[in-house]
């Protein structure tokens, strides 16, 4: 799934979207990459003479990519939005610099109707630099048109 596709799925435009491809997908597990450049708006401070992605934004890109996950599951609702529920067991490993290459890989724990519990997992160069069980539910309203 490239980025075209990545955006008809997901609400996230520039400079919050954070997953640019699709590697593999089924409706259990999904993997994806997120390609960390020195351009992105958050270097500037953090930290300007050693710059390191802000966990919380890696956590961000693992929910964004449950996000697509969630919707193979229930691709009748792929219209509708996906909201971030909760998170649990979140650790950091290692720390995600600019030229790096992070490999999101999402796993299904769990499901009860709309609402979803998954294992996430980020890597550079084979190395987990940072996990966490997320939460996330599928809005069933209809949804609102952008303009």
């Amino acid at each position: 799934m490239d980025i075209l596709e990545i955006l008809k799925i997901l609400p996230h435009r520039y400079p919050f979207l954070l997953v640019d491809r699709v590697l593999e997908s089924t409706s259990e597990e999904l993997v994806a990459l997120k390609n960390v450049t020195i351009n992105e708006p958050f270097f500037q401070g953090h930290f300007p003479v050693q710059p390191i992605m802000p966990g919380v934004l890696i956590v961000e890109a693992l929910a964004q990519a449950g996000g697509i996950l969630a919707f193979e599951k229930l691709p009748e609702l792929k219209s509708n939005a996906v909201y971030f529920m909760g998170m649990d067991k979140v650790r950091f490993r290692k720390p995600v610099r600019p030229g790096d290459q992070l490999i999101l890989k999402l796993k299904m724990l769990k499901q009860r109707g709309v609402v979803f519990k998954m294992q996430g997992e980020a890597y550079v160069d084979n190395q987990l630099v940072a996990e966490a069980e997320l939460m996330a539910t599928i809005d069933q309203g209809k949804p609102e048109k952008s303009e």
